[in-house]
């Protein structure tokens, strides 16, 4: 052998010892010597302490799934046991992670490409612990140290603005991974589990899919991870489940990842389906969103937004925001449809989280809206909607006594504060049978600082208009509340639709009323109220059957006694009632029909809800009255009493006499004689007849 030939072979044989001295290393050294400075180093850097109880080892394999040259280029392969990653010790001394093995395969040749590439990665036993203390922080941040780290976030796909380099993340597998979650600043303490599917569930199977392509152009991937939690959430009780999209959505920046979940937390169900673009470093949320409760207040402890307490209610919409912004975010739900109660309910909503609150705008339509779902609103059904997992710890303030009627439900004030909002509310027709002549209802609310402004509160009510504007300032304590009313042109033929009798009625009911008082609920601010209330009756008709068939038991009574069974014409029924502190006093109460005049006095407290109230006829010749006391109402608005005071006898004398004793401020009721219009009716002559007394 020359020479040459024997230096080349020697060549040859040096480069195959160095080429294979690296495998050799790799898969003959024993790698648990190294596991102290492979601590150390983990613990400094991550900030708490790492360790591996278990074997470490590095070793070779060759890759799956690469073409060409590269299939022959091997992967390292890292397996370690026993794996712990602790807390840092002033949150919590329980660890972050524990694992009985984790395997992760490093294919060497992409860093030439400034790629981390980690082609497969397995994880056994797997459990992780999540803290959240009061102040805000938590055990799943880093504070990662060295000029070299990043500091933030990194992912499958996700690209180091500075350093250029990205993470690459193939096949992912593991066992169930059990995660304990624990957050003081939302009393959030849930169990929860992590599973790989068994199957790929394609994202068809459970969002509609034309929805999510019209704000992302690239195709979306299937479901590929499971999870379900248990526990409680702001003192509730919460279960539920979802799915989630594998790793590839990961691998494409702008990508819409896959998500699907359904939560219960006390008696809200939340569900949703839909992607978010870009999870690594989210961009949009393209959601349906269905919502179910007892009641739509209840979202306040589960999201945060202040909404009124009603019935129960169920809404199905698309949810979408833009979360690659600077700005505050804003999520609108759109062309969302569902019931409250049995009312059905349409329109959209937009929620801008800012300062210096987040705010809620938009429109909601019901085309019939059943008008016994208005009265949680005011705290009318209080008992009614109590659950039967609260009845025990049900606040004493929200039940209502059974001897009262007006609400004693407070409303809870501390909330609007929380939040401002701007809303229309349209109800296109009214049900409440055939007893309530309603019709439709517009409003629109504003609340700001604490303030809610119903202006204006419309009913179409038969066949006129209940005008009204409502102030309940709940930035105050007690809550101060104004409501200016203003009633037009109700059609007495129309304002009992189920009574035969009163369709020939052509008469109408003109009214204004001014309140202002404080107080956290209806009752209470009634019972402090200050203000006066006008209104006038003309060419009405009456009769004991007519307020039998409405129910008015006390009517029936009075009428049955003054003009006994008989259908009696009313020219004109005028009253003023002045309130003070909640008693309202009649200053001028009188009723003019076509054989008497029928004074009305006396006080009704809206504080304790009793009447007190005396009734005296005058006859004006066409009938001789046969009674001869007072009759009164006295009792409380639950239990009326009416009765004859027999230690009374009325005064008899001429009809002027009679108008005589009344303290008539006829001019402030003359401008509610057919307010609209210059039509002459009854009261014209009767109340410019009372301003001459």
């Amino acid at each position: 052998m020359t020479l040459g030939k024997k230096i080349g072979l020697g060549a040859l044989a040096v480069l195959l010892i160095l080429l294979a001295a690296p495998f050799a290393v790799v898969a003959f050294y024993d790698w648990n010597g190294l596991k102290p400075q492979i601590e150390e180093r983990a613990s400094a850097t991550l900030g708490r302490e790492v360790a591996i109880s278990g074997d470490l080892d590095i070793g070779w394999q060759w890759p799956s799934g690469d073409s060409g040259w590269r299939r022959w280029v091997p992967w390292l392969q890292l397996h370690a046991e026993r794996l712990r990653i602790g807390s840092p010790a002033a949150l919590t001394d329980t660890d972050l992670v524990n694992a009985e093995a984790l395997s992760i395969s490093f294919a060497p040749l992409p860093l030439l490409d400034r790629r981390l590439s980690l082609p497969a990665i397995t994880l056994r036993g797997a459990q992780a612990s999540l803290v959240r203390v009061e102040d805000g922080n938590n055990n799943w941040t880093f504070d990662l140290t060295g000029e070299d780290n990043v500091t933030k976030e990194e992912g499958a796909g996700n690209e180091d603005s500075q350093s250029g380099w990205t993470v690459d993340v193939g096949t992912l597998d593991f066992d169930p991974i059990d995660i304990d979650y624990r957050d003081a600043t939302l009393a959030a303490d849930i169990n929860a589990s992590l599973e790989l599917l068994g199957e790929p569930i394609a994202f068809d199977e459970l969002t509609d899919r034309q929805g999510v392509e019209a704000v992302a152009d690239q195709p979306v991937v299937d479901y590929r991870f499971g999870w379900q939690v248990e526990g409680t959430y702001q003192h509730q009780p919460v279960t539920g489940s979802g799915r989630l999209g594998g790793l590839a959505a990961l691998r494409s920046p702008g990508a819409p990842y896959p998500l699907q979940a359904s939560l219960e937390a006390g008696g809200t169900q939340v569900d949703i389906s839909g992607t978010l673009t870009d999870p690594l470093s989210p961009k949009q949320l393209n959601l349906d969103l269905g919502l179910s409760g007892r009641s739509l207040g209840d979202l306040y402890d589960i999201l945060g937004v202040t909404l009124p307490e009603t019935p129960a209610y169920a809404t199905r919409g698309h949810l979408t925001a833009n979360l690659d912004t600077q700005e505050a975010l804003v999520f609108t739900y759109d062309d969302f449809d569902g019931e409250i109660g049995e009312s059905d309910i349409h329109g959209h909503l937009t929620y801008r989280m800012g300062e210096p609150r987040p705010s809620l705008t938009g429109e909601v339509i019901s085309n019939q809206l059943r008008f016994a779902d208005l009265a949680p609103l005011i705290g009318a059904d209080s008992n009614e909607t109590t659950s039967p997992s609260n009845e025990e710890t049900q606040d004493e303030s929200r039940t209502q006594p059974a001897d009262k009627l007006l609400p004693v439900s407070e409303f809870q004030t501390a909330q609007w504060r929380t939040m401002d909002a701007d809303v229309t509310f349209t109800a296109e027709r009214i049900e409440h049978g055939n007893s309530l002549p309603l019709e439709d209802l517009y409003t629109h609310v504003t609340l700001n600082d604490g303030e809610i402004l119903l202006d204006p509160l419309r009913f179409g009510v038969a066949g006129g208009d209940l005008n009204t504007t409502l102030r309940l300032d709940g930035s105050q304590t007690p809550m101060q509340s104004r409501v200016d009313m203003h009633i037009r042109r109700l059609r007495l033929g129309q304002l009992f639709p189920d009574v035969d009798m009163m369709d020939e009625s052509q008469g109408e009911l003109n009214g204004d009323a001014t309140l202002s008082g404080s107080g956290n609920s209806v009752a209470s601010v009634l019972g402090s109220s200050n203000g006066n209330l006008q209104m006038l009756i003309s060419d009405g008709r009456i009769s004991q059957n007519l307020m039998e068939l409405a129910g008015l038991n006390v009517g029936n009574y009075l009428i049955g006694q003054l003009f006994g069974d008989e259908q009696v014409d009313i020219h004109c029924a005028a009253t003023h009632l002045e309130v003070e502190k909640g008693i309202a006093r009649t200053r001028f109460f009188v009723i003019d029909t076509e054989n008497a005049l029928v004074r009305i006095s006396g006080t009704v407290n809206l504080g304790d809800e009793t009447l007190d109230l005396t009734v005296e006829p005058e006859s004006k010749g066409a009938r001789i009255f046969t009674l001869r006391s007072p009759l009164y109402v006295r009792g409380t608005f639950k239990n009326p009493s009416p009765g004859v005071d027999t230690g009374s006898l009325l005064t008899r004398g001429a009809v002027g006499a009679f108008l005589g004793t009344v303290a008539a401020p006829a001019a402030g009721l003359l401008a509610l004689v057919s307010p609209s219009t210059d039509e002459t009716t009854p009261c014209n002559d009767f109340l410019s007849q009372l301003e001459t007394e």
